[in-house]
């Protein structure tokens, strides 16, 4: 019983870790797709349209990693892979659903995202909805 407790233990640790850093990248490559320092926006400017636009990465992230930790059929090696590649293709895939999106909609999107001098801009709601989408296809796709 206690070795199985240190077991699991130690693999909700490593599952954690995992889950972070991919959660950290996808806020690097949420900042690098967008005009200024995000956490500037976020905790110093209070801009809501940034921290949507964060938060949905975040979600999106937290999602593909938990449904691939959930559907290994395998050890903690297997799943831990499994949530690498798949948090990785997963930021990948909205990093360029983010691209297309804007190339399909006026002006530039990083651009409305991060500008909250008009208020909630409702283009950071469907990026946001986007995020959450492209991250269900990925997770999906696990199963």
């Amino acid at each position: 019983m206690l070795a199985d407790l240190a077991r699991d233990g130690g693999a909700a640790l490593a599952y954690s870790t995992v889950g972070i850093a991919l959660i950290a990248l996808g806020f690097v490559l949420v900042d690098v797709i967008t005009p200024g320092n995000l956490r500037q926006q976020i905790w110093v400017d209070r801009n809501p349209n940034a921290a949507l636009l964060a938060a949905s990465n975040v979600l999106g992230v937290g999602i593909i990693v938990a449904i691939a930790i959930w559907t290994s059929d395998g050890g903690i090696g297997r799943a831990l892979a499994a949530s690498v590649v798949y948090g990785l293709i997963g930021l990948a895939v909205m990093a360029v659903a983010f691209v297309l999106l804007d190339l399909l909609t006026p002006g530039k999107l990083g651009e409305l995202l991060v500008d909250d001098s008009t208020g909630r801009n409702p283009a950071v709601w469907v990026s946001a909805a986007l995020h959450i989408a492209v991250a269900l296809v990925v997770a999906a796709g696990l199963s």
